[in-house]
């Protein structure tokens, strides 16, 4: 295979929503901790993540959103981390990045993005004239050795991945709770299929794995086989 072996690891409630809400400070690192019944057991889908691959693929607009334009610098890790950006990094967070990864690669179809002026020998661009994520994946594994990926972006972008085929397993932690709202981001957004004819472009699941959790939290694992 040309490409890593890709992860989709996520956290997400009973009915597949990974917000809190439709709103952009509503958040489950954020909300979860406040709520009894799932503050209890969210630490268990934080020691999973330690142990996922030491490539992590993520968005920089999940990363804004989190803080990281503005945080302190933190420590170095033994994590790469590969961001999707085309404008909610600014250059605070490419330097965020750059000091927290091992090797940071920005993927990105901005020739002005902020990380063009940034300077450090562990960031690396793959700046493309339209977004192609198969080319993208075909980069990492043929110019950085990336074997095995963890996808963590949004739902858009998870579509993405989805809908091109480019997903090989899912690893999924459920909180004991419902959201609801049709409005609130999902496992899988992007567009809807439209036709029968689509249906080869749906994400048939094997199952790997079901784990109860303690506090009534679950882990699914599958394989991707269609």
């Amino acid at each position: 295979m040309d490409r890593p072996v890709t992860t989709l690891f996520m956290l997400m409630s009973v009915d597949g929503k990974i917000s809190t809400g439709a709103a952009e400070e509503l958040d489950v690192d954020r909300d979860f901790p406040r709520i009894a019944g799932l503050r209890e057991g969210l630490h268990q889908y934080y020691e999973m993540e330690q142990a996922t691959d030491l490539w992590s693929f993520n968005t920089g607009r999940v990363q804004a959103k989190m803080g990281v334009n503005t945080a302190d610098m933190p420590a170095k890790t033994p994590v790469s981390f590969v961001l999707l950006d085309n404008h909610h990094l600014n250059e605070h967070g490419v330097r965020y990045f750059c000091a927290r990864s091992r090797q940071f690669v920005l993927i990105t179809t901005n020739k002005s993005h902020p990380a063009f002026g940034v300077s450090a020998e562990n960031l690396h661009i793959i700046l493309q004239e339209t977004l192609s994520l198969a080319d993208a994946l075909a980069i990492l594994k043929a110019r950085f050795g990336c074997g095995r990926l963890t996808v963590q972006s949004g739902g858009t972008v998870n579509g993405l991945f989805l809908r091109e085929k480019l997903l090989d397993f899912v690893d999924i932690v459920v909180a004991p709770v419902l959201v609801g709202g049709k409005d609130t981001p999902t496992l899988v957004d992007g567009p809807s299929l439209q036709s029968r004819d689509e249906l080869d472009r749906l994400g048939v699941l094997q199952l790997l794995e079901a784990t109860p959790l303690q506090h009534s939290w679950l882990r699914l694992r599958y394989r991707v086989i269609g």
